[in-house]
């Protein structure tokens, strides 16, 4: 048939061949000689789509175009799945909006390296051997390396079943409540989806303040976003090994027992430092004030719900909150933060000087080096970002230093709590923020496998020379 066709019906077909090949061979090159900036380039790429969609008549409730700004910060926000908004999610977005927003979410969720490798396969149908490196890197080598394919379809699956099951538990409660089914359906779906990938983003006008008591709706809430906190590498090895804590790697050990230490050490503290705050949890009974520091300890780290006013908290709660949402969650999961693996072997690192030991060890293994740098790498970069963003938007703004810092923290660390200070910036600020939430989202991470696989030979060794440290 292809005989048949007009000359210039061929050239067409031939030119859109080579068109795509072209694009293929471009993405395999770039898969394999730089994943990391084929990750970045991905999730430019698909903030800048959902950018477009959100900007459209039909994505806004009174059918107008929304602002760039606008239209940007949140496809940003939701695709970083960071959860902050400078208009609100239930009124100013239609249904459209609000799908459009969900799915950047659950794209985002799946990470930088994730949705790398996910291109690169189904674009050149493989990855080559560095690309395998990178993508095995990000699951903490998780499987063998012809394995990887695999690898990328537990996690997919994976995300899907856990946020079903949470969508299970809350649509009932939610029609119970009193909603009509299908928007029950709705707003337990997106709450699946919002809490399992730490994103905050809330469908109501009120957000979960009418369930500030509504243990049927906080507890799935809790759960999915501290699962999504802990990565998919601790959840595959928690599907292989269950509760046999003898067959767990170190990676998952440390991220268990940090992410718990933190929980519950948050929890102590928010509660007693808000105790007696008559703007926060003063009126509740001490049920209630245990239930609310509990979520908070939760979401702190990432989640980005909230039950209580952020601005009316106190200034050592604000700074409690700070410290945790630096933190973050695990490596290769929906947190942010600059992740509780590196707090970790910094602590470690720490233990071993002051106890003068050449090895750093923990659980009966020893720390590389190399595992140091990176951890020392990702902590000043991130403290770098937040420093150099919040004297930008204290110059621009002129706001308090406690509420600026409080919100860059947030957006670095993609968490979503908010004093309300990015609905009040002027698009500069807002654009600020938008980049450092891809920044914190993909740029710690990318840095870390890069640096992970960036090592190179040497053939000679200056003389050792120890500088005067401290």
């Amino acid at each position: 048939m292809a005989r048949n066709q007009p000359s210039w019906q061929q050239d067409g077909t031939r030119g859109y061949h080579n068109m795509l090949r072209a694009i293929r061979d471009f993405i395999d090159s770039v898969a394999n000689s730089s994943p990391a900036r084929l990750a970045l380039f991905i999730f430019a790429t698909v903030i800048c789509i959902f950018t477009a969609l959100l900007s459209l008549p039909i994505s806004s409730r009174d059918g107008t175009v929304t602002p760039l700004h606008d239209s940007l910060f949140t496809a940003t926000s939701a695709v970083c799945v960071t959860g902050l908004t400078v208009v609100s999610t239930a009124t100013h977005w239609s249904f459209f909006g609000q799908l459009v927003i969900l799915i950047g979410i659950f794209v985002g969720g799946l990470g930088t390296l994730t949705l790398a490798s996910m291109l690169a396969l189904m674009v050149s149908k493989r990855l080559g051997v560095r690309g395998k490196l990178i993508a095995q890197s990000a699951m903490n080598n998780a499987g063998r390396l012809g394995e990887v394919g695999a690898l990328l379809r537990v996690v997919i699956t994976t995300s899907v079943v856990i946020e079903l099951i949470l969508a299970l538990m809350m649509i009932p409660r939610f029609y119970i409540l009193g909603e009509p089914f299908w928007m029950a359906v709705w707003h337990g779906i997106f709450y699946a989806i919002s809490a399992f990938n730490n994103a905050g983003f809330t469908p109501h006008s009120d957000g979960l303040v009418p369930y500030e008591t509504d243990m049927w709706i906080l507890t799935p809430l809790m759960l999915g976003v501290f699962l999504g906190s802990l990565g998919f590498p601790v959840m595959m090895v928690l599907l292989q090994h269950g509760m046999r804590v003898k067959k767990w790697n170190v990676h998952t050990k440390l991220t268990i027992n940090v992410s718990l230490i933190l929980l519950v050490t948050g929890a102590f503290a928010w509660v007693a430092m808000e105790w007696n705050n008559d703007r926060t949890i003063a009126g509740l009974s001490a049920g209630d004030k245990i239930i609310h520091s509990l979520f908070a300890s939760v979401m702190m780290r990432s989640g980005g719900f909230n039950l209580v006013d952020q601005d009316a908290m106190s200034s050592s709660t604000m700074l409690l909150t700070d410290a945790l949402m630096f933190a973050g969650g695990g490596s290769a999961s929906t947190a942010g933060g600059i992740k509780v693996t590196t707090i970790a072997i910094m602590f470690l690192a720490i233990v071993a000087e002051a106890r003068g030991n050449t090895d750093i060890q923990a659980y009966g293994r020893t720390i590389p080096p190399g595992a140091v740098r990176v951890a020392i790498s990702v902590l000043v970069l991130g403290a770098t970002l937040v420093m150099v963003a919040t004297g930008l938007i204290l110059w621009l703004s002129g706001q308090n230093l406690d509420r600026v810092v409080f919100e860059v923290i947030s957006a670095f660390a993609t968490v979503g709590l908010s004093t309300n200070l990015s609905a009040e910036l002027q698009p500069a600020g807002k654009y600020i923020l938008a980049t450092l939430m891809f920044a914190g989202r993909v740029g710690t991470i990318t840095l870390a496998a890069a640096l992970a696989l960036r090592q190179r030979r040497q053939l000679y060794h200056y003389p050792e020379e120890r500088p005067i440290i401290g």
